[in-house]
């Protein structure tokens, strides 16, 4: 049985997810080699890619930990959502693989605290038509901004794509994120994560790992939506 892409979507939004788009597997060509969706599984033809929205109140507060707690959360929530659409897929015949919202991946230079996923969630998001990438290097979503946490499905079958985003995400003259960057992290196109890392991932004395830094997040005019 083949799932066409609206009932494939709807499938999505009836887990629970806030965003759903999709991108055949040769939108994916442009990607480092290692890293495209046929590196991960030779027979994938299309990437089911959704999301969930943040509370935008988190962004506001004062103290580091309602951030960090919601951050935590939502990506658990997003990776339970991939697997119980994983195995509703796997019910109708289609091949599944999930990938991760964040952790675990392999790629890993020490020496530059670098990491990278085994797909790119924030290009993936891009290439099926859910926003675009700002100079903060996160996807800007016109209706949530970038108050969003991303997660995508490789699927065997050829699903009806999404159109990309056209308009821009910023402003040519912005600097806002670059700016405020406490780190100096930024640099319109990608993020040094050995200077990003001791705020964004700040090990506690007491074990926990803390999102103590977001101003990237928080200063971009369009966080919570271009439309807003």
């Amino acid at each position: 049985m083949v799932v066409e892409a609206p009932d494939v979507k709807a499938l999505v939004r009836s887990l629970s997810a806030d965003l759903c788009g999709i991108a055949p597997a040769e939108r994916f060509n442009g990607a480092p080699a290692g890293f495209r969706p046929a590196d991960i599984d030779g027979r994938a033809r299309s990437v089911i890619v959704y999301a969930k929205r943040l509370p935008a109140s988190t962004l506001i507060a004062e103290n580091c930990v309602p951030y960090t707690f919601v951050n935590g959360e939502i990506t658990r929530d997003v990776d339970r959502l991939t697997l119980n659409l994983c195995l509703r897929l796997e019910d109708v015949g289609l091949r599944t693989v999930p990938i991760p919202s964040d952790d675990p991946y392999e790629y890993w230079e020490s020496e530059r605290s670098y990491g990278r996923a085994i797909l790119s969630l924030r290009h993936a998001g891009e290439l099926a038509g859910l926003g675009k990438l700002g100079k903060n290097t996160l996807l800007i979503n016109p209706d949530f901004g970038n108050m969003i946490q991303l997660a995508a499905v490789l699927v065997d079958a050829a699903l009806e794509p999404d159109p990309l985003v056209e308009s821009e995400a910023c402003p040519a003259d912005c600097r806002l994120c670059l700016d405020a960057c406490p780190q100096q992290a930024l640099d319109g196109s990608t993020v040094d994560q050995g200077r990003c890392r001791p705020l964004s991932n700040y090990p506690h004395e007491k074990g926990y790992v803390l999102k103590r830094c977001n101003r990237c997040r928080a200063i971009c005019p369009h966080a919570l939506g271009m439309k807003r």
